[in-house]
């Protein structure tokens, strides 16, 4: 995230890469743990009818696609934005973290290329992104030949993009995200990930979104 800041640092930026080194000095015992098993914690979450608004939507396997051997995998996203963060040109960063079973895999915290309006907009760009994230570690999975197992348990803190992408009935109000919300439906209509709210003290995608 500060790297983002190199062309024109500040007395700021400084200030917490040193915070960043003396995290690392005080606790040079710290690992990160790559875990195998499953993330049993998670409840599961009920598929909707979507068969009326994407009927024509399918989840397209690749035609040289091996065949998958092994133990199958699992998939648990969190996604956030911090709105208007930017406070020259007020665009928001999306912060996207990405589990395989209980194996954080990908780390994404960059700023937005538009300026959104409110923290609904800002939020379901972020988790377009982490979907385009998602089906590209689907794919390359797929491709290597791991078995995938059921959908990406996917965790949002914002409430109105969780009803709005989980609620078929639900209609969007807000024209300019309507790429965002259609594409996010369509992949929750054919189960490649479902949607649930949490608090944004357990969103672990939030540390991507601030300096």
């Amino acid at each position: 995230m500060l790297s983002s800041y190199n062309a024109m640092p500040r007395e700021g930026h400084f200030h917490a890469a040193l915070h960043i080194f003396a995290y690392l000095q005080k606790h040079p015992d710290r690992v990160l743990v790559m875990d195998c098993g499953y993330a049993n914690h998670l409840r599961p979450l009920k598929k909707a009818d979507y068969s009326q608004f994407y009927e024509f939507t399918k989840d397209e396997l690749p035609s040289d696609m091996p065949t998958p051997l092994g133990k199958a995998v699992e998939f648990t996203m969190f996604v956030d934005a911090s709105h208007a963060a930017n406070v020259v040109t007020r665009q928001s960063r999306t912060g996207v973290l990405i589990f395989v079973n209980k194996a954080p895999i990908i780390w994404y915290s960059k700023k937005q290329n538009s300026v959104e309006t409110s923290s609904f907009g800002s939020e379901f760009a972020a988790l377009k992104t982490g979907v385009e994230l998602l089906e590209g570690l689907r794919f390359k999975l797929r491709m290597m030949g791991v078995p995938i197992q059921g959908y990406c348990h996917t965790c949002v803190d914002n409430m109105s993009v969780v009803k709005n992408s989980s609620v078929p009935e639900s209609q969007l109000k807000k024209k300019s995200n309507a790429v965002a919300y259609h594409y996010v439906r369509s992949r929750c209509a054919i189960d490649i990930l479902q949607i649930e709210w949490i608090i944004s003290a357990e969103n672990l995608a939030d540390v991507l979104t601030k300096i």
